[in-house]
């Protein structure tokens, strides 16, 4: 396996870091107040004798009229302390995501930066509020996860728009105008199909999640390109994208499994569903592998506590934390171009996979 990591030359675009407005405009629209006391009344409550609270009200007409963030860490920023990055995380409790995590944030204190993190909880919703959260907080750059539920991008284009350095990683959108950090979804794939296809699975399917992600796309269409390569007819019957969660693997296994001619192996496009259809196929008095084979993705920790142990494609997460962080410092400092960073993965093969002759 190895590492291809692509270039492409278009520029971000120049202007102003953020393009915002500061204190200092909204001193002049407010004639001349001190630019320091704007954060200190723009709340209604003033500090500073001079500043009476008619005034206090105008600064808050105007900072809404003019789309003003005061900054919570100006103070903090005067005195020297760590320069700050945003995270966006869909959660923060599977192994994948912990490991990603370190990686970002041991990168950035080596760096001198302090990494704020949040979590969308695979919402749409949530994610636009932790973008808006994080611009209002003034950091210098964000990384980030697309939830499940996102298909709107209007939100990441805001940040293209003023300014804000950003990174994606995982699940992305917009190669052509965001930088991404992402696992060989397509070789992955076909590699772990082929390794079912060389020990005797013949009718393989595929779990996977919502279409519009992807990492779902890259990760069939190498499933795919696996069965086309050995003149395996495809049948759509045999995969099923729902959603990337424990009770909709449940689900999508329970699928596959009525079909008059249900699979004898299934590719999990992550091990949450992989642990799904595990639960589902020992419910129907089935044997891992021997009656059905199954091989899961990202390799966590559990993978090796199951039993029959779960082979899975194993993501370098840690590293992919990493290079997020570091493309995204290397973005504050200047570095203008639209960039692709493909981290290599390699199949654990453990004893779910490979059948056995009774």
């Amino acid at each position: 396996m190895h590492q291809v990591i692509g270039c492409r030359g278009r520029e971000l675009l120049t202007g102003d870091k953020f393009a915002e407005v500061d204190s200092v405009i909204l001193g002049e629209q407010l004639n001349h107040v001190p630019a320091g006391a704007k954060d200190q009344f723009t709340d209604g409550s003033p500090i500073w004798p001079e500043i009476s609270r008619e005034l206090c009200i105008k600064a808050q007409k105007l900072a809404k009229e003019m789309n003003y963030h005061p900054n919570p860490f100006a103070m903090s920023l005067r005195k020297n302390t760590p320069r700050t990055i945003g995270v966006i995380v869909p959660d923060i409790v599977t192994h994948f995501f912990a490991s990603i995590l370190s990686g970002i944030e041991d990168t950035a204190i080596a760096n001198g930066y302090f990494v704020i993190i949040t979590t969308s909880h695979e919402s749409y919703d949530h994610e636009k509020r932790n973008i808006e959260n994080l611009v209002n907080m003034h950091v210098e750059g964000i990384i980030g996860c697309l939830s499940q539920e996102t298909t709107d991008y209007a939100h990441w284009l805001s940040l293209d728009d003023m300014n804000m350095p950003l990174v994606l990683f995982d699940r992305v959108c917009m190669p052509d105008r965001f930088s991404t950090v992402v696992a060989d979804g397509v070789y992955s794939a076909q590699m772990a199909t082929q390794h079912l296809l060389d020990h005797g699975s013949k009718r393989i399917a595929f779990i996977g999640g919502a279409n519009h992600l992807d990492i779902v796309r890259k990760r069939k269409h190498g499933y795919l390109e696996a069965l086309r390569e050995n003149k395996i007819p495809i049948e759509k019957d045999l995969v099923v994208c729902r959603k990337i969660d424990f009770e909709e693997g449940k689900i999508a296994t329970e699928i596959l499994l009525s079909l008059p001619e249900p699979p004898d192996a299934i590719l999990a496009m992550n091990d949450t569903l992989a642990f799904a259809a595990m639960e589902v196929i020992r419910n129907h008095n089935l044997r891992i592998p021997q009656d059905i084979a199954l091989i899961g993705y990202t390799d966590e920790q559990h993978a090796n506590y199951v039993v029959p142990r779960l082979s899975a494609v194993s993501h370098q997460t840690y590293k992919m934390g990493e290079a997020a962080c570091q493309m995204l410092i290397d973005k504050i400092k200047g570095d203008k171009k639209i960039r692709q960073i493909i981290i290599p993965t390699c199949l654990q093969v453990r004893e779910s996979s490979i059948k056995r002759k009774d």
